[in-house]
C-alpha cells in the first residue's frame, strides 16, 4: 500500500495530505465551540480527501515514464491549483468573503508568503488563523523535500552554482542513487528523513513560546510560521504576542534554519557544528545580520544628531536588539517585526528604512531552505567573482587557488548566478508593469512586487511610508500577485527549464 501511494502524482498526494490536515483546525473549532468553522473544515476536509481518492483511482493504472519535466510540472500544479482546492473550505469557514480572496489567502500561505487580504487579526477566527499557519507550514516542508528530491538533482534552486553541469540538465547525469531512484522514491525517502527534524524543531519552538507566556494557539502559529518563514500570525506578529522580547530571542535562534541548509542536513559525510560555521551561506547571513543592524545603530551618532537618548543604555540596547531581530527576520523572508523596531527607527533617525528591508528580502536565505529571495549562495558566488577580479587588477598574473570547488564557484557559479539575477530583475520589471496596468502606483508596485517575488508578504506593511493593505487591491492586481508568488517560490530558472524544448522531446 505505501508503495502504491508513492506512485501517485505529487498533486494527488498533496491534496490528500491537505484533506487530512483540515481535521486539525476542525478539531480546534470543535474544542472552542465554533460550529461553523468545525463544519467547514471537517466537511471540507472530507470533500478534499474524497477528491484525492478519486484522482488516485483515476490515475492508479497509469505508469508514465518519469521525466524531469513531470517533476517540475507537479510542483507548478501544486502551487497553482492546490490553493484553488483549499479556497472552497476556507471560504465556507470565513463565510463573508469572496472566493478570490480565499484563493489569494491560500496561495499566499502555501507559498509561505504570508500576505493577507483580511485587515486586522480579529477578522478571522482562531481556527482560520490556525489553518493559514498550517498550510504555510506544510508548504514550507514541501519546499524542503522538493529542493532535495527534485531541484537538487536537476541543478536548480541554487544548486546550479555548485555544479559544473547546465541548470536543468543534471537529473539524467547525476550520481548512481539519482539514476536508480525515481522521483516518488526520492520524495518518500527525503520526506521520512526530514519530517522528524521539521516537526521536532516546530515542537521545540512551540513549547518554548508557551513557557515564555504565549497562548497555545499563538505559540503554535508563530512556531509553524518561523520554520516555514511565512510570517503568519493570529495577533499581528510579535508586537501582539505576550512573550515579548524573550519570545523574539527564542524565535531568533530558529530563524537560522532558513539561512543555511547545513543547520539541518549533512552533506558528503560531514558532521558537527564546524560544517555550519564553515558554510559560506551561514557566514554571509551572519555578516548581514551583524553589519546592517550596526549601521542602523551607529547612524544615531553619524546622521541623527537630533535624536535624544545617546547616553540611555537601555534604549540603546533595545534599539540594537530590534534592528538585529528584524534584519534577520526579513533576511530569512519571515517578516516578523520586533517589538523594539519602533525604537530602532527612532534611534537610527530613519523613519521608514524600507529600502534596507526590501534589499534583505531580495537577498533571501539559504539554498534548500524555506526562505525565498535570490539566495545567499548566489550572492556569495558573485562576491567571490568580484573579489577575484579586483585581485587580478592589481596582480594580473596571480593564481586564485583555494581548490577546484572555489574556482568553479568564482567562474561557472558566478556566471549562472548573474544569469539568475538578470532573470530576477526582468521578473521584477514584468510584475511591476502588470501591476501598473492594473492601476497601482510606482512605489506601491515596487513594494508589492518584491514582497511577492521574495515571498515576504509582511514587507507591504513596513517597507513604505504607510502600510499597504492587500484588501484594497483590485482583482487583477491580486491575481498578478498570486502568479508572482508562485514564480518567486519556484524561481525563474525552474520555469525557464520547464520551457526548455529538450524537456518535451522523446
Amino acid at each position: 500500500m505505501p508503495g502504491r501511494l508513492t506512485e501517485q502524482p505529487l498533486f494527488v498526494l498533496l491534496t490528500g495530505i491537505m484533506g487530512l490536515a483540515m481535521a486539525v483546525p476542525g478539531a480546534y473549532a470543535l474544542a472552542v465551540g465554533d460550529m461553523q468553522d468545525a463544519q467547514a473544515f471537517l466537511g471540507g476536509g472530507g470533500l478534499v480527501l474524497t477528491l484525492a481518492v478519486l484522482l488516485g483511482l483515476a490515475l492508479g493504472g497509469r505508469t508514465p515514464e518519469r521525466q524531469a519535466r513531470e517533476d517540475l510540472l507537479s510542483l507548478l500544479l501544486a502551487f497553482s491549483l492546490l490553493p484553488l482546492v483549499l479556497a472552497f473550505p476556507f471560504q465556507m469557514a470565513v463565510g463573508n468573503t469572496r472566493l478570490l480572496n480565499a484563493f489569494f489567502e491560500m496561495a499566499s500561505s502555501l507559498t509561505t508568503t504570508g500576505a493577507t487580504v483580511f485587515p486586522g487579526p480579529e477578522r478571522l477566527s482562531g481556527a482560520e488563523h490556525l489553518w493559514r499557519a498550517l498550510v504555510g507550514w506544510i508548504g514550507g516542508f514541501m519546499i524542503w523535500v522538493a529542493a532535495a528530491a527534485i531541484l537538487a538533482p536537476m541543478k536548480l534552486g541554487g544548486f546550479e552554482v555548485l555544479s559544473p553541469q547546465e541548470p536543468g540538465q543534471g537529473a539524467a547525469t547525476s550520481g548512481p542513487i539519482t539514476r536508480v531512484a525515481d522521483t516518488p522514491e526520492r520524495l518518500s525517502r527525503y520526506a521520512v528523513m526530514l519530517a522528524p527534524i521539521y516537526g521536532g524543531l516546530t515542537l521545540a519552538l512551540w513549547i518554548g513560546l508557551i513557557i515564555l507566556g504565549d497562548g497555545p494557539l499563538v505559540a503554535i502559529c508563530h512556531a509553524m510560521s518561523t520554520l516555514a518563514t511565512s510570517g503568519i500570525s493570529p495577533v499581528g506578529g510579535q508586537e501582539g504576542a505576550a512573550s515579548g522580547v524573550a519570545g523574539e530571542a527564542v524565535i531568533f535562534v530558529f530563524l537560522f534554519f532558513a539561512i543555511s541548509r547545513q543547520t539541518f542536513t549533512r552533506e558528503k559525510g560531514e558532521g558537527g557544528f564546524g560544517r555550519v560555521l564553515s558554510d559560506h551561506e551561514f557566514r554571509m547571513g551572519v555578516m548581514f545580520a551583524g553589519v546592517v543592524p550596526l549601521f542602523l545603530f551607529l547612524r544615531h551618532w553619524v546622521g541623527a544628531f537630533e535624536v535624544d537618548g545617546g547616553e540611555d543604555l537601555p534604549a540603546a540596547a533595545s534599539a540594537l536588539w530590534g534592528a538585529i531581530f528584524t534584519v534577520l527576520s526579513f533576511l530569512s523572508t519571515t517578516g516578523f517585526v520586533s517589538v523594539a523596531w519602533d525604537e530602532s527607527q527612532s534611534w537610527s533617525g530613519l523613519a521608514t528604512p524600507g529600502l534596507l528591508l526590501m534589499g534583505l528580502a531580495l537577498i533571501g536565505g539559504g539554498v534548500a531552505t524555506t526562505a525565498g529571495g535570490v539566495k545567499l549562495l548566489r550572492v556569495y558566488a558573485l562576491y567571490r567573482h568580484g573579489a577575484r577580479e579586483l585581485e587580478r587588477l592589481v596582480h594580473p598574473s596571480s593564481v586564485g587557488g583555494a581548490g577546484a570547488n572555489a574556482r568553479r564557484i568564482r567562474r561557472e557559479g558566478a556566471y549562472v548566478a548573474w544569469i539568475f539575477f538578470m532573470l530576477f530583475a526582468i521578473s521584477i520589471a514584468a510584475v511591476m508593469l502588470a501591476l501598473a496596468a492594473a492601476g497601482i502606483d510606482f512605489e506601491t508596485a515596487v513594494i508589492l512586487t518584491i514582497a511577492a517575488l521574495s515571498t515576504t508578504g509582511p514587507l507591504a506593511e513596513v517597507a513604505g511610508a504607510a502600510p499597504i493593505a492587500y484588501a484594497t487591491l483590485s482583482d487583477a492586481a491580486k491575481l498578478i500577485l498570486v502568479a508572482a508568488m508562485v514564480l518567486g517560490r519556484l524561481e525563474t530558472l525552474a520555469i525557464i527549464a520547464l520551457l526548455n524544448p529538450d524537456f518535451w522531446r522523446n
